[in-house]
């Protein structure tokens, strides 16, 4: 089992300690390759909103070359791990900046068949928020995921070694349920989140967008239109 593992800082602190954990929690549940990216220095270009990759192959995003190694990794793994540390109550600018890149791949876009059968896992850490899931739990969704899990965990510390013993002991216990989850076999039926979602989109693309036009066009060449996809 492969996973990629996007690193939403590059500060080796609490965020890593707990992404240490379930990457131990996943390597004893039976993966055995990860996929690392840290942000931003896997991708230290901004998105400038161009919209090149909603109007056209993603190959025309004026950062490509870096985008291009974490979209294959993204696409190959079995299961994705997002990690972030809490920034003014949402995602760290590395992070967003990372799913802004990739908005192309959206329902309502040009969404891939690969991504409709993972699992993906959100680790956030904060002195006492868990904002961000909720931002990037909305991207995902959007991306068609089978499932989207999420550990939140609240420090009340800026230091994970000033967690008291039994507290990290519950953090951790936790964690590695989220580990063993997310190694769980591929989900036989979509919830019903995602049927809506296919059809709604469905809809909107044939009515509203068109022939002609990038998503429209990526949806028949991918078969969409004729066979749900999951």
């Amino acid at each position: 089992m492969n996973i990629a593992i996007i690193h939403g800082s590059p500060r080796i602190g609490n965020t890593r300690a707990v992404t240490e954990i379930v990457m131990r929690g996943l390597r004893d549940a039976g993966a055995r390759e990860f996929y690392e990216f840290a942000l931003p220095e896997a991708l230290p270009e901004f998105c400038t909103g161009c919209q090149a990759c909603l109007s056209g192959p993603f190959g025309a995003c004026p950062h490509a070359e870096s985008v291009a190694p974490i979209l294959a990794a993204i696409l190959a793994a079995d299961a994705l791990v997002f990690a972030t540390p809490v920034y003014a109550r949402d995602m760290s600018g590395g992070m967003k900046n990372l799913l802004d890149h990739l908005d192309f791949l959206t329902m309502t876009v040009a969404p891939r068949r690969e991504l409709f059968g993972k699992r993906a896992l959100i680790l956030t850490t904060g002195a006492g928020s868990t904002a961000a899931i909720r931002s990037i739990r909305r991207f995902l969704r959007g991306w068609g995921l089978a499932s989207v899990g999420a550990v939140g965990v609240r420090l009340y510390t800026d230091r994970w070694d000033g967690v008291a013993v039994g507290r990290r002991a519950r953090i951790e216990a936790r964690l590695r349920r989220a580990s063993r989850r997310l190694c769980r076999a591929p989900i036989a039926r979509p919830n019903p989140r995602r049927f809506a979602m296919y059809y709604q989109y469905r809809y909107i693309i044939r009515k509203f967008i068109g022939e002609g036009n990038y998503p429209y066009e990526h949806w028949r060449e991918s078969g969409f239109f004729d066979k749900r996809p999951f």
